[in-house]
């Protein structure tokens, strides 16, 4: 049984404030002790585990430190951005498909502890190209379309070490067992 505490937040004090995080220093109050919390505060992001047929696409993208990673197509939500455009929208910029059906699958906190941000996944089915890659400056993206399969088999041997598609793939493999 998780217990109720009393936890405040008494002040925070700005350390760094970049493109796409702020780092906060925070004073907190729990359990009548004092501490401090250092805290990434960065804008929430949807995915998109998307089917074409029985292959999912990916995309190989640079990620500095890690170099080139698989992962499903992703991306932060603008501001007043609701997290099925945003999944929409990522989809159509990374892969230059649409999907006329998307539902949405799961969400969670990829660094609970440390970090704000949170991740909104959905599941894309019925798919079509409408238009080429459209990818930012700083984005290095080539499209892979894998079987499901191999994807889930690639997730337990650690050759995906992507948490968003680890997520996305397993959720959806347990509440479709017939597609694992």
């Amino acid at each position: 049984m998780i217990s109720k505490m009393i936890q405040t937040k008494n002040k925070k004090k700005k350390v760094y404030d970049g493109k796409n995080i702020t780092v906060n220093i925070y004073d907190i109050s729990l359990k009548n002790k004092k501490f401090e919390r250092e805290i990434v505060e960065q804008n929430g992001a949807s995915a998109v585990l998307a089917f074409e047929g029985k292959k999912v696409l990916l995309v190989k993208q640079h990620r500095f430190p890690h170099g080139y990673v698989l992962e499903i197509p992703a991306g932060t939500l603008k501001r007043n951005e609701k997290p099925r455009a945003c999944a929409i929208r990522e989809l159509i910029e990374e892969t230059g498909y649409k999907p006329k059906k998307l539902k949405h699958l799961i969400d969670y906190y990829p660094n609970v502890g440390y970090n704000t941000q949170f991740i909104h996944c959905y599941v894309a089915s019925d798919i079509k190209k409408i238009s080429e890659m459209m990818l930012e400056d700083d984005e290095f993206i080539s499209l892979v379309k894998i079987d499901f399969k191999k994807l889930l088999k690639m997730i337990t041997n650690g050759k995906i070490i992507d948490s968003k598609t680890i997520c996305a793939a397993l959720t959806y493999a347990k509440l479709n067992p017939n597609t694992s």
